[in-house]
Formats: structure tokens, sequence, C-alpha cells
């Protein structure tokens, strides 16, 4: 018992080491850059390589993130039917309020407001892998030019306002076409600051409008988009 226990502890301990290391290697400070003129240029090519003004011209959207979360967004009524396990919720995106309208339980005032916040949660950090280089003009976007370890310019995004966790940041690495081919996240809810995540496998829209269906991190781990209509 004695030795299973000390190696149990190495073992413990170990990956505790472990992970201080990995933490050390891939944490990265968060590049500080000037709110400019370019800075904006450079987030106006980029939406202009999406097809942002297609995009505001969608009505209606509905995908599937990473399989389990199932969404129908009436962007015109800001209104999404968000499903998950045995729930389904219409919420309205504006006032952050909604129904639970399919469920195998009954529930208590508390739980309903749960779930009502559960599903503008999922719908704010879900919705970010779909639209969000659309998203640089929001109310609140401060915009800045920085430089990569490359030498490369990027475009850094802060939401000063909004959303489920404002004073998150992001830097956006674009290719030579100006349409983001990766996203570096400095985020409340990631425990690692410049984590990055790759933007590809473009779907145009009947609209017109590009959207990233994979998103890899460091060439593993996807969060992929699908079903998206």
């Amino acid at each position: 018992m004695k030795k299973t226990l000390r190696i149990v502890s190495i073992a413990f301990l170990s990956l505790i080491v472990l992970l201080f290391i990995g933490y050390i290697i891939l944490n990265e400070k968060l590049p500080e850059g000037e709110v400019s003129p370019e800075a904006d240029v450079l987030a106006e090519k980029m939406t202009t390589a999406l097809n942002m003004e297609a995009w505001e011209l969608t009505e209606n959207i509905s995908w599937t993130f990473r399989g389990t979360h199932f969404y129908e967004w009436d962007k015109a009524a800001d209104v999404v039917k968000v499903r998950w396990d045995e729930y389904e919720v219409v919420l309205n995106t504006k006032t952050e309020s909604g129904l639970v309208v399919s469920s195998k339980n009954e529930y208590s005032v508390d739980q309903f407001d749960a779930l009502i916040k559960t599903a503008y949660d999922f719908f704010n950090n879900d919705s970010f892998w779909l639209y969000a280089p659309f998203k640089v003009f929001d109310p609140g976007v401060e915009r800045s030019i920085v430089v990569l370890k490359d030498g490369q310019k990027a475009l850094k995004v802060t939401y000063t306002t909004g959303g489920s966790t404002p004073g998150d940041s992001y830097v956006w690495i674009l290719g030579e076409d100006f349409k983001p081919v990766a996203v570096k996240m400095w985020a409340s809810i990631l425990p690692i600051g410049g984590m990055e995540f790759t933007w590809e496998n473009y779907l145009t829209l009947p609209s017109g409008a590009l959207i990233a269906q994979d998103h890899f991190l460091y060439g593993s781990m996807n969060i992929p988009l699908t079903d998206i209509r």
C-alpha cells in the first residue's frame, strides 16, 4: 500500500511539474498595440475579404457546434433556438431573455433562469467561432496593430464591453488575401494566454459571406462547425 501511494504521489507531482513547465513555455504575454487608423484599415480589409456586407444581409443561419450544441438563429429578429442534451431554449440575443420550450423536467424560477443564462453563454461562445471576424467593428471594440515574432503585422481586437467575458483580446493573423488563417486568444476562460486556433476550411454561404468551418489548436484538437445552412 505504501509503495502504491508513493508511486501515485510521484506521478501526481510529475504531472504538476509538466503542467507548470507547459504553462511557462506556452503562455504568452498579451502584445501591446496602438489604436490607429491603420488598424481600422486592416480590419476593413479582413471584413471585406470575408464579405461582411453579405453577412449583414444574411437573415437566418443554423449550425452545429462540436456536435453537441445546435443553433437556429433568426438574425433579423435577434432570436436563436439553442438545443443541447434534453434542453431547448428560445433566446432573445439582445434582451438575454427567453423561454424553455422543450425539456423533460419542470423547473423552479431559479433553475429556469439558470437555463436561460446557460443558453446565452453557449450562444456567445459558440457563435464566436462562427462569425467573430465580423464583430471587429462592434461598439466597445478597440482595434490596434501588433507585430508578431516573424515581423508580420496582425490585427489585435479587445472587447471592452458586452458578451459573457468582456475584456478578452484576440490577435487575428491574416493571409495574403486578408482572410484570417488563425487567431491567438487572451480570454478569461482559457488557461494559457496566446492559445492559437486556425481559421480554415471556408464555406461560402448562399448570401456570399465566408465562414470558417474548422479551428485547430496547435494542429491537433479541432473545434468544428458542421451543418451550416
